[in-house]
């Protein structure tokens, strides 16, 4: 069959195998703003930067303190996390009764902040992070090879993403966040800290994308416009979704990053702005977005 089209098998899976990888990332970092969005009408436009503050802080958790990729993809999420949550009580706060303009600039003026300071501290070159010897190598499948560590994030993606989805909609506590941005003075009536549940709701959001960062550095080199490269079509992934639907997100994420592998073998030339042109169909037919709601 692949001879029928002139395209060895090799090549055709190992484009497929980068689309999946990609779309992990869409998926896991559109999940991210999703959630913020979805729960607190702000269009985080800092969730680039934030992503890259990931994969720097596991850098530099590795470089200075030894601590391997385990630990940063622990660590790494929850110093991201706590400044999100610096953020939003400092900034965003004052923010969510105005229109979504305002937040978009703010959270746009902060991704630019951030990635200056860190080009400003260690340069446009790309910083390398080994991949953990527990995940190194790979698996012959006799029609592709399969590094062992994309397949890790391929899966750890995918159980992120539905895991995130099942406490949002399957549990008390994603009710309560869900009721809170609702209609928060009846939830305060039940004695919930209705402020707390939205700064930890924002920070979990950045979070996502610390641990994306993570996930990224051992594939992509560390570097500050890891974020800024990416954010743009993520958007567009959210866009397409629906803004504010976690599960279109993941789904969405997922499947563009394949068509965007398959694009690449037939024809590599429109590969770049795949994403833009089914954004751009979606809206003219489902303003929405494919699971979003008008």
């Amino acid at each position: 069959m692949f001879e029928l089209i002139g395209i060895p098998p090799q090549a055709l899976f190992g484009q497929l195998l980068l689309g999946l990888i990609n779309g992990a990332f869409y998926a896991l970092l559109s999940l991210g703003l999703a959630l913020i969005f979805g729960l607190l009408n702000i269009i985080n436009f800092s969730h680039g930067a934030q992503y890259m503050m990931g994969a720097f802080v596991a850098w530099l958790l590795l470089r200075y303190a030894e601590l391997p990729y385990w630990g940063a993809l622990i660590l790494a999420p929850l110093v991201v996390g706590a400044l999100g949550v610096v953020i939003e009580r400092l900034m965003l706060r004052r923010l969510y009764e105005l229109d979504h303009l305002y937040g978009l600039l703010l959270t746009f003026g902060l991704a630019l902040v951030i990635e200056g300071g860190f080009r400003h501290i260690y340069g446009i070159s790309g910083q390398p992070y080994a991949i953990p010897p527990s995940l190194q190598g790979g698996t012959n499948l006799g029609f592709m090879f399969l590094p062992t560590y994309r397949a890790w994030v391929v899966v750890a993606s995918l159980a992120l993403c539905l895991g995130t989805w099942a406490v949002i909609e399957k549990t008390r506590l994603g009710a309560y966040l869900r009721a809170a941005t609702e209609n928060p003075t009846l939830v305060r009536a039940f004695g919930i800290n209705v402020p707390v549940m939205i700064t930890l709701t924002y920070g979990g959001g950045v979070a996502l994308a610390g641990l994306a960062g993570v996930m990224a550095a051992p594939i992509y080199s560390v570097n500050p416009v890891m974020g800024s490269n990416l954010i743009i079509i993520v958007f567009a992934v959210v866009v397409i979704g629906g803004m504010g639907s976690i599960l279109g997100s993941v789904i969405t994420g997922y499947g563009l990053g394949l068509v965007e592998g398959l694009t690449k073998v037939f024809w590599p030339e429109a590969s770049s702005t795949v994403i833009f042109v089914i954004m751009a169909v979606v809206l003219l037919i489902k303003p929405a977005g494919l699971f979003g709601r008008a």
